[in-house]
C-alpha cells in the first residue's frame, strides 16, 4: 500500500506515503550525499533504493498492485523488471528520456518475488507511469497521483480494491482543489490525510521540494515531528571547476 503524487505549480512538489507490512518487509532511511532514499532489504542482504530521490530531481517509487499475467517475471535479454529499472532511475544510472526509450523497446515484467507498478518524475515535473504487462503514460500537466491500483486498465484492478481504501479518491479531490502555491506544507497534510494505520501502516512519508533541493519526511505518522534533508552543496575543487 502506498501513495504517489507530483504537483507541478510554482514549485515541483512531490509526496510519498510508504505503507509497508513490518512482518514481510525490513526498511531502513539512507541519507546520501547524492541521495534520499528508503532502502528495502532483499535476500542479497542489500538495502535497495526502490523508492527516492536524487539530487539532480529524479524522484523514483514502486507500489505493490495485483498482478496480471502478461507482467510475469522472466529473464530474458528483452525484458528488464520494474524494480531493476525504477533503482537505476533513483541512482541517477538512466535519465528520464532513458527511461522512457527502455520502456519504448523493452518488455517491463515484475520482480521475481513482488507485483509493482512505478511512478518515476524529474526535475522538470515530467512523469512517467509505468504498469508492467499493461503500459506505460507520460504526463506533464497539473498533478499526477497514483496508489496501489492500475491507472491504465482500471478494471484489472477492480475487483481488489480493499472495501473503504479511498486514498485515491480522497488525494485526488485534495489535488484538484490546489492552485499554483501548494506548498511543502499542504504536501505533508495531503500525506497525512490519506496515512494508512494497522498492519500496513505509513512506515515513512516525504515530500520533495525541487526549488529547494529539500526532502522532509516523517516516520510512522509522526506529523508532528517533521524532519528535513537538505542535498550539500557541490564543492569542485580548482580543476574539476565547470567553465
Amino acid at each position: 500500500m502506498c501513495t504517489r503524487f507530483v504537483y507541478r505549480g510554482n514549485d515541483i512538489i512531490t509526496g510519498f506515503n510508504f505503507d509497508i507490512d513490518l512482518s514481510t518487509w525490513k526498511h531502513k532511511i539512507f541519507k546520501e550525499n547524492d541521495c534520499f532514499y528508503i532502502g528495502i532489504l532483499r535476500p542479497d542482504t542489500t538495502y535497495h533504493s526502490y523508492h527516492g530521490i536524487n539530487r539532480n530531481g529524479n524522484v523514483g517509487t514502486l507500489l505493490y498492485v495485483h498482478g496480471n499475467p502478461d507482467g510475469s517475471y522472466k529473464n530474458e535479454p528483452d525484458c528488464m523488471t520494474i524494480a531493476e529499472l525504477t533503482e537505476q532511475f533513483v541512482k541517477a544510472q538512466i535519465s528520464f528520456d532513458e527511461a522512457l526509450s527502455i520502456v519504448k523497446t523493452k518488455k517491463i515484467v515484475y520482480a521475481q518475488d513482488a507485483t509493482m507498478q512505478a511512478m518515476l518524475s524529474d526535475i522538470h515535473g515530467h512523469v512517467l507511469i509505468i504498469e508492467p504487462g499493461i503500459g506505460y503514460r507520460e504526463e506533464n500537466e497539473g498533478y499526477s497521483l497514483i496508489t496501489n491500483y492500475s491507472l491504465l486498465s482500471p478494471e484489472s484492478t477492480k475487483p481488489f480494491i480493499i472495501p473503504g481504501d479511498n486514498r485515491y479518491e480522497k488525494a485526488n479531490q485534495l489535488l484538484s482543489e490546489c492552485e499554483n502555491d501548494f506548498s511543502v506544507l499542504d504536501a505533508c497534510k495531503l500525506l497525512q490525510t490519506v496515512r494508512q494505520e494497522g498492519p500496513w501502516a505509513t512506515r515513512v512519508s516525504f515530500v520533495y521540494s525541487v526549488k529547494e533541493q529539500t526532502v522532509y519526511y516523517v516516520q510512522n505518522n509522526h506529523f508532528e515531528k517533521v524532519e528535513r534533508y537538505t542535498f550539500p552543496s557541490i564543492v569542485y575543487d580548482k580543476e574539476q571547476q565547470p567553465n
